[in-house]
């Protein structure tokens, strides 16, 4: 219930934008500007609409001029607040949510001084309340902020009854019965407040399903585009080259047994087309072009699963693994085989840099923006600093049978869905890759 789109820093401006600034900047210039001519042009306050308001009944009298001043602040706050509704664009989104936060309270705490000055029970204003804890469910969708502002409003129209009940008892004026009425009213303020907030829950969870569903639907049709190709190259490339292998098979077999230098020309050749091969199977690897199903995926459930491909529990490896994942991480969107490589690679160089013994640390934590970061990281001899600029490169390898493509599919599959990667060294004492997810993203395939 506490899970809503407030996540979402999209759909919070949009809200701000449209309900604050849109709509709500132009009624309350109106509203204040009405509010200031009754305050303070005219004998409103003290005339007959309101026959408690008599010179004669001074606490009311003081009360009146405490809502007067009130008034004027609550104009400067909002002016000021106005000014950043209408620059929103340049200003940090979590200073424009806070002051939306503030207006909101001072538009409940106004609103109970005037029901004071306006009859207390009587005050036909308590209707705009029911219209405030609307207004707080779509301008403040962050699910504490706006249960804090939707039980602060009873509240706040409570105290403004007891004091205006109070205030009659010492100009010893009479008022009716408060306690069933009142309740009545607060009561019904509760349930509107309720019903808000769980139909924004059930239109946000609604809205959420459908943008994973449309986001489904697109990474499925990408990933069958890129099936479709890698078919296409495979068919391409892999059978000219088993044709040249076969034929310089055929030839080597052919060559009389004193020609030397002929059969070592056709081995190598042979070689070579052995070596393409491998290289081309990596790459329909290093560029996805492999079908695949996307899902949901519980990213320390994938790190626990590459743990287990590269240290395998019946191998005993002197390599402890130290494991350290934050809690309510979000699920990611992605084929599983794509995360899979990322982690396996940038584990199994983590275990060929320790040469089988030392410490791995793998940890998974909230990010910036709503991202995953994933680190892994051993206390191998690190990476000379020559070398950190490069070694994400296609073909890069300082290892001997290396082909130079695990990292640069790494870095391939991590962009891929909007993310990044990046290492940190030091010779001695090891080597920690980072990888950053965004929760949410559309799979973007490279060209």
């Amino acid at each position: 219930m506490l899970s809503t789109a407030a996540g979402d820093p999209r759909h919070q401006e949009l809200r701000i934008r449209v309900v604050e600034r849109n709509l709500g900047l132009p009624v309350k210039v109106m509203v204040i500007g009405i509010l200031f001519y009754y305050l303070f042009a005219t004998t409103w306050m003290s005339g007959p609409p309101f026959p408690k308001s008599t010179s004669e009944e001074p606490t009311r009298h003081f009360a009146q001029e405490v809502v007067q001043m009130t008034f004027l602040v609550y104009a400067a706050l909002n002016i000021g607040g106005a000014f950043i509704l209408r620059g929103m664009q340049q200003i940090q989104p979590l200073f424009v949510q806070w002051a939306v936060f503030t207006l909101a309270l001072m538009d409940g705490l106004f609103l109970a001084g005037m029901i004071l000055i306006t009859g207390g029970l009587d005050s036909s204003l308590y209707w705009l309340y029911l219209l405030l804890l609307v207004r707080n469910t779509i301008s403040v969708p962050a699910p504490l902020a706006q249960i804090m502002l939707n039980v602060l409003m009873p509240l706040f129209y409570a105290a403004a009854v007891f004091l205006d009940a109070t205030i009659s008892e010492m100009d010893h004026e009479t008022h009716d019965p408060l306690a069933r009425p009142l309740l009545l009213r607060l009561v019904l303020m509760g349930a509107v407040g309720a019903w808000c907030y769980g139909l924004e829950v059930l239109l946000d969870k609604q809205l959420r399903s459908l943008d994973e569903l449309r986001e489904l639907a697109l990474r499925r049709e990408q990933l069958e585009a890129s099936g479709r190709l890698a078919a296409e190259i495979a068919h391409q490339l892999k059978n000219p080259l088993g044709i040249i292998n076969n034929a310089a098979f055929t030839l080597q077999r052919t060559v009389k047994e004193g020609k030397k230098t002929i059969t070592q020309q056709i081995q190598i050749i042979r070689e070579e087309v052995d070596r393409s091969d491998r290289i081309i199977t990596e790459l329909m690897g290093y560029a996805q072009l492999v079908e695949g199903r996307v899902e949901k995926l519980d990213i320390t459930e994938e790190l626990d699963r590459a743990i287990l491909q590269v240290f395998p529990p019946a191998v005993k490896y002197e390599i402890n693994i130290v494991r350290d994942y934050a809690a309510a991480l979000p699920q990611l969107l992605a084929q599983r085989n794509h995360l899979a490589e990322v982690f396996v690679n940038l584990m199994q160089n983590a275990k060929e840099a320790m040469n089988g013994h030392g410490t791995l640390t793998v940890s998974a934590a909230h990010g910036d923006n709503f991202s995953i970061t994933v680190s892994i990281g051993d206390d191998g001899p690190g990476i000379p600093p020559q070398n950190l600029e490069r070694i994400f490169e296609a073909y890069f390898s300082t290892r001997e049978k290396g082909t130079g493509l695990g990292l640069a599919i790494v870095k391939h599959n991590v962009e891929m869905y909007g993310g990044r990667v990046w290492v940190e060294s030091e010779l001695g004492k090891g080597t920690r890759f980072a990888v950053q997810f965004p929760a949410r993203t559309l799979m973007k395939l490279k060209r």
